[in-house]
């Protein structure tokens, strides 16, 4: 029960951070942290895939309610909880059975960073393609992707690096 209480608590800060902060935010016109999937990449490894993917598909249809943008987030987000698993894997030597979260502490700074940057560069790419839907200007999509992958991965390294110290 407290579980449940601790993932509504960052589901409501993260999801009002980026609708009233990050979504006000457009770095030089292109760069937009999306840093309310950090709540999907720091599930425990033993989440089943149809529960991540439920929590995820709330995440994003609450930020889409916030941001006008009707149901690319929900899209977006319910991709990254589904190829999640399959990343980590890729990512890590350890078994999925062994039921640990990611982060720094658990797959050091290397392994988390390579996921994080798979991860946020999967959500970004199918996000920002949905909301182009063109490949008119492929240089303007790019520059977008990879500035809103790296404000992004900013954003969860600095959480991380909280994180850390705090514990």
């Amino acid at each position: 029960m407290i579980k449940i209480i601790h993932r509504m608590e960052w589901f409501i800060g993260l999801v009002l951070f980026q609708a009233l902060v990050l979504n006000q935010m457009h770095i030089g016109g292109y760069a937009t942290p999306f840093f309310y999937i950090y709540f999907i990449l720091k599930f425990n490894s033993r989440v089943s895939r149809n529960n991540l993917m439920l929590w995820a598909f709330a995440l994003g249809l609450t930020v889409d309610m916030f941001s006008n943008t009707p149901g690319m987030n929900a899209a977006a987000a319910t991709c990254l909880a589904f190829f999640r698993a399959p990343l980590i894997r890729l990512i890590t030597l350890r078994d999925m059975d062994e039921g640990f979260r990611p982060s720094v502490k658990a797959l050091g700074f290397s392994s988390f960073f390579r996921y994080s940057l798979l991860t946020t560069s999967l959500f970004c790419t199918i996000l920002l393609l949905i909301d182009t839907f063109s490949f008119f200007n492929p240089l303007v999509l790019i520059g977008k992707i990879l500035t809103s992958v790296l404000s992004t991965m900013l954003c969860i390294l600095c959480m991380e690096s909280l994180g850390r110290k705090k514990g």
